[in-house]
C-alpha cells in the first residue's frame, strides 16, 4: 500500500509542478521550487541523522535516508502554490494562508505517520513539523519578496 501512495504522491506532485510552471513569472516560481528544496534538504537531512524520525518506505531508499519525494518535489511545489495565492497578499493575509498550508500539510503527515509505514516518529511530533514548515515556508516567501525587491530597484537604476 504504501508503494501505491509513493507513486501516487510522485504523479500527483509532478501534475502540480507542471502546472504551477504553466504562467508567468516562471522565474520566481523555479527559484522558489530550488530554494524550498535546497533549504528543506539542510533540515530532513539533520532530522533524519539525528535520528528524530525515520522513512521506512521512501524512494531511492539505497542512496538516501530522508524522504527526497517531499522535500524535492512536494514540500517545493506547495511553497510555489503558497507564494502564489499570497503574491499580493498583506502580511497577515500571508501568515494566515501560511498557517492553512501548514495546517494541511501538518495533518496529511499525522495520518502517514499513524496508518501507514512512511514515515515514524521518534523525538520529532508533528509540532516540529507544523514550527519548522511555518518557519520556512515564510522565510522563501520573504526571501522572495526581498529578490524581487532588489530585482525592481536595479532595474530602475540600470534604464533611467
Amino acid at each position: 500500500m504504501e508503494k501505491i501512495i509513493l507513486w501516487s504522491l510522485l504523479i500527483i506532485g509532478i501534475v502540480l509542478l507542471f502546472f504551477s510552471l504553466r504562467k508567468p513569472p516562471i522565474k520566481n516560481w523555479i527559484l522558489i521550487f530550488l530554494l524550498t528544496s535546497f533549504f528543506s534538504m539542510f533540515l530532513g537531512v539533520l532530522v533524519v541523522e539525528k535520528n528524530m524520525l525515520e522513512y521506512p518506505i521512501r524512494f531511492l531508499s539505497h542512496y538516501f535516508t530522508s524522504s527526497i519525494l517531499y522535500e524535492h518535489l512536494l514540500f517545493p511545489v506547495v511553497c510555489i502554490y503558497f507564494y502564489q495565492t499570497t503574491y499580493h497578499s498583506s502580511y497577515i493575509n500571508m501568515v494566515i494562508q501560511c498557517l492553512l498550508y501548514t495546517s494541511a500539510l501538518t495533518i496529511v503527515e499525522v495520518i502517514f505517520e499513524r496508518y501507514t509505514e512512511l514515515i515514524q516518529y521518534h523525538t520529532w511530533t508533528w509540532i516540529y513539523t507544523f514550527i519548522s514548515t511555518f518557519f520556512l515556508m515564510m522565510f522563501v516567501r520573504i526571501l522572495m519578496q526581498l529578490i524581487n525587491k532588489k530585482e525592481k530597484i536595479s532595474e530602475s537604476k540600470e534604464y533611467p
